[in-house]
């Protein structure tokens, strides 16, 4: 049975890699699957607050055992108390501090040949007004008990409207949180360089950068000033891949305070409390009684 009231999607303090409780018989393994599938396509729909939960449960598919099936149950539960979310696709163009965004001067660091933001040759005729385009990133360093794998996770916005959002276990093991930030701020990046090609493949008009909010300062450090230097090796690729993104405009980064970041929804089980439902205030309408 569901519980009858979930205040979060997971017990507090609840690692799904190190429960040893025992693993599921056949026909309960496919129930379990088929519950992570349903799970899977409620965060499609818009259930953003629970999807660094659902990410987690489906990292164990392959040996599921009792306690995995009845943390899925009280995913349930949590949707069941707070079942009437709304997600509002706003259009209202948000307030932008272009302070924060300042355009530098990469003319004397080793982006000076990237040139500006290439543009597809066959790019059709853009229609229409334009748009802001936004994104939040965090990291979790060594969130992983048992690998010490991060976990990143991003949230992308136009104008107003949440459109795209992952949590995802980092496929390598960073020895520090720059090391992690890092590798989500090249993950988030990645994706914005690909929405930015497919939006204007369809005629939209993308004129201006997209603004990068992260709560790292040594990772805005790095990829802000043209004159910093990288002194680790291991992060030297998404260094030089998000560093040329900025240089050629196609984004700029700043720092947003970790409090006021709603990615750090995606990379952590956050309790029930005043953190967690000022994040899911931040993205879903209708929720927690407002």
């Amino acid at each position: 049975p569901l519980p009858a009231k979930a205040t979060a999607p997971l017990l507090n303090g609840y690692r799904p890699e190190v429960d040893i409780s025992p693993e599921l018989q056949p026909k309960d393994a496919s129930h379990f699957m088929s519950l992570i599938g349903v799970l899977r396509w409620i965060v499609e729909l818009g259930r953003i607050d629970i999807t660094c939960e659902v990410s987690m449960m489906s990292s164990h598919l392959a040996m599921p055992r009792v306690g995995h099936l009845h943390q899925v149950y009280r995913i349930f539960g949590y949707l069941k108390l707070h079942h009437n979310a709304e997600m509002v696709f706003d259009p209202t163009v948000p307030q932008i501090n272009e302070e924060d965004f300042e355009r530098r001067d990469w003319s004397t660091s080793e982006m000076d040949q990237v040139g500006v933001e290439e543009l597809p040759p066959n790019t059709p005729e853009p229609r229409g007004i334009g748009f802001v385009m936004r994104a939040f990133v965090d990291a979790d360093h060594a969130t992983d008990s048992m690998t010490r794998k991060s976990r990143s996770g991003f949230l992308v916005y136009l104008n107003s409207a949440p459109i795209y959002w992952m949590s995802k276990k980092q496929s390598s093991v960073e020895t520090s949180s720059f090391g992690s930030e890092f590798t989500a701020m090249k993950l988030c990046t990645e994706y914005v360089r690909g929405l930015r090609y497919k939006l204007r493949m369809m005629g939209i008009s993308i004129d201006g950068c997209t603004y990068v909010y992260g709560d790292n300062q040594s990772v805005l450090a790095n990829t802000t000033v043209p004159e910093s230097t990288l002194k680790k090796k291991s992060q030297s690729i998404a260094y030089h891949f998000v560093r040329e993104g900025v240089a050629r405009d196609e984004w700029r980064t700043a720092y947003v305070n970790t409090h006021v970041n709603p990615a750090d929804l995606l990379t952590k089980p956050l309790p029930a409390g005043e953190k967690r439902h000022n994040f899911v205030r931040m993205i879903l309408y209708h929720i927690f009684g407002t």
